[in-house]
Formats: C-alpha cells, sequence, structure tokens
C-alpha cells in the first residue's frame, strides 16, 4: 500500500503531479521538497522540505522529479540509494551524465524508473502506432514531424522570460523542452541511428537558448530493407500552436494530429483524406494514464511503459543533435550500454 509520496519541484508541472497525487491517494501522506525555504505547507501537500537529507528521512515509497532538468539526477540518486520508486520527468536530465548509474542503482535495488514522456499514453498517438504496425500504408517510406507555440503564449500567466523554457541554466530551449517527439518517434519507428541538426534562436524573444531546431533522423535499418528517414521541426516562435506526425508509406499517408486527436488516412487513389480515430483529450488525462502505470508497476513489480533507458536514448539523440549543430555535419548517435537491462 502506497502511503508516502514525494513531489520534488512545484513549478507548473510540480503543481500539476501534487494534484494528480492527491486525487489517487486522498489518504496519503504526501510532502514537497522545494529548494526554497517552506513558509507555508502547498495545497494538497501535508508538509513541505527544503532539504533532500529531510526528503530521504521522510521515507517516500514513491517520489516525483519534477524540478528543473539540471538539478534530477542529483536528487534522484540520493532517493535511488534507498529503494524509492522514481518518475522523473522529462528530459531525464540535460546530459547523459550520471544517468546509466542512476539506472543501474534503480535495476539494483529493485525499483522502478519511469520517464515522464506522457505523449506516449495519448490514446490517438497510440492508435497511430498501432495502424503502422498494421501495415496500414505498407512499409514506411519517410516521417514529418512537428512541434510549435509561441513561447510567450504557452503560459500567458506567468513571464515567460522567467520559464524553464527560456534559460539556458534551467535547461531550456526546444531540444530539450520539446523532447516527446524524439521519444515517440523512436517509440514507434525505432532507435536513431544518426542525427543532421541546424539549431538556431531566429526569434526576437528575451531567451538565451535555442528557439527553433530542423533535425534530420536516420533509422536504424531493418534488414535488407532501405533506411528510413524523419524530419522533425520543433520551435518557439509559431503562432498557429502545431503538433502533427506524418508517415508516408507505400500504400498511403498516415496523420497524426496531437491537438486534436484525430488521426487520418490518405489510402493510394483516393481524392481525400479519411478519418480513422478521434479522441479528444483533456490535459490531465495522458498524465493520469502515466500515473496509473508508474504505480501499477510499483505495486506488481513491471518494467513501465517508457522507462530509464528510454530516457537516456532520448538524451544521446539530444546530443548527437548539438554535436552536429556545431560541426555541421551528420553525427552518429551513441549506443551506450546499460548493465543489467531486462
Amino acid at each position: 500500500m502506497i502511503s508516502r509520496l514525494l513531489i520534488v519541484g512545484l513549478g507548473s508541472i510540480g503543481i500539476r503531479h501534487l494534484r494528480i497525487a492527491r486525487e489517487l491517494f486522498p489518504d496519503a501522506d504526501i510532502r514537497v521538497l522545494r529548494h526554497e525555504e517552506c513558509l507555508s505547507i502547498p495545497e494538497y501537500a501535508n508538509g513541505c522540505f527544503s532539504t533532500i537529507e529531510q526528503a530521504v528521512a521522510f521515507s517516500p515509497q514513491i517520489a516525483v522529479i519534477a524540478n528543473p532538468a539540471p538539478f534530477h539526477i542529483s536528487v534522484a540518486k540520493q532517493l535511488a540509494d534507498v529503494g524509492v520508486h522514481l518518475l522523473i520527468e522529462k528530459p531525464l536530465s540535460l546530459s547523459v551524465d550520471g544517468v546509466p548509474q542512476l539506472i543501474e542503482t534503480c535495476h539494483k535495488q529493485g525499483s522502478v524508473l519511469m520517464t515522464g514522456y506522457n505523449l506516449r499514453f495519448l490514446p490517438s498517438l497510440q492508435r497511430l502506432r498501432t495502424l503502422l504496425l498494421e501495415n496500414t500504408i505498407g512499409s514506411v517510406l519517410s516521417v514529418r514531424c512537428e512541434i510549435g507555440q509561441y513561447l510567450p503564449s504557452w503560459r500567458p500567466e506567468a513571464d515567460y522570460r522567467q520559464s524553464v523554457s527560456a534559460r539556458h541554466e534551467l535547461g531550456g530551449g526546444v531540444l530539450h523542452e520539446l523532447s516527446h517527439e524524439l521519444d515517440y518517434l523512436r517509440w514507434i519507428f525505432g532507435e536513431v541511428e544518426w542525427v543532421n541538426a541546424t539549431l538556431s534562436r531566429q526569434s526576437t524573444l528575451e531567451i538565451d537558448v535555442e528557439d527553433t531546431a530542423h533535425l534530420t533522423l536516420g533509422f536504424l535499418p531493418v534488414v535488407d530493407k532501405f533506411q528510413l528517414i524523419g524530419t522533425v521541426n520543433l520551435d518557439f516562435i509559431r503562432h498557429d500552436t502545431t503538433r502533427s506526425c506524418t508517415a508516408i508509406g507505400e500504400n498511403g499517408t498516415l496523420r497524426w494530429n496531437g491537438l486534436t486527436g484525430i488521426v487520418e488516412l490518405y489510402e493510394a487513389g483516393a481524392k481525400e483524406w479519411r478519418e480513422l480515430f478521434r479522441h479528444h483529450h483533456q490535459r490531465d488525462d495522458s498524465y493520469l494514464a502515466e500515473w496509473r502505470n508508474f504505480i501499477d508497476c510499483v505495486n506488481e513489480h513491471k518494467k513501465p511503459l517508457v522507462t530509464g533507458e528510454d530516457g537516456l536514448k532520448v538524451l544521446q539523440i539530444i546530443e548527437a543533435a548539438r554535436i552536429s549543430a556545431a560541426s555541421g555535419g551528420q553525427k552518429i548517435v551513441s549506443t551506450m550500454l546499460i548493465s543489467n537491462q531486462d
């Protein structure tokens, strides 16, 4: 029975996790760890800590790491050392440093390590993946993926210049903040072998990170088949908020709209798109599904849908993209091995 929970960080995503934790565990003792002094107890919480030592002494059974990415691993490692089950918000960290060691610690402790790529829990994205696995459009020949939203309108109640997204020291920039796309692409189409990237700050936004990224990805080829190439465009600058993925195949095209939850098919010889699936999700839906998967894995000793290894592989793609952008050439994605994998 889960009765002691810890939420690390109380930004917008930390508040969301705290609220969901209280909804799922109405009688639990839920504490918050913040880097600021706790002058009052946050809504939905039973208490607040300002040091990791206090949080460890609380002996939480599960913890959600939702503070800025540069601080994920240092906090997570101390909790993992005492066997706490961890759900770590995306990205897992800013670099691969310390991540394999954290994964290995969780394996040795027998604890769950889940990475918070909640888009995998959207029914519409799951349906797209199923249709592709069922060869609805035959062999996939090309993939185009796009996500963009004007940063000041992302969270209009707050000053975008002070947000994690806008600040280098907090792990901002489109590559880290919009890395959901990199996770679900490798989940659907397989591992990425190489990256060719261009990163830039195109706008006059008052930020010190990239607001635009154009990536070309080469996926590991299947035996006796060509190499699938995908393009990914990420930005903080477009006013027409967009999230989509288009898979072009031998027998047609499948298109996913991540905002409307619609999956459409354009068959070879057709004259128009045909809707195959529609699921309009509420903001909390994918987070609730993520939490339920996490809890099931804790209670039943199962592997989560999005593992720590998945989070590491996204970081390896991001690392390759940054090197590619700096050097102006294609970069092979690291395949660092982790012991004790299931």
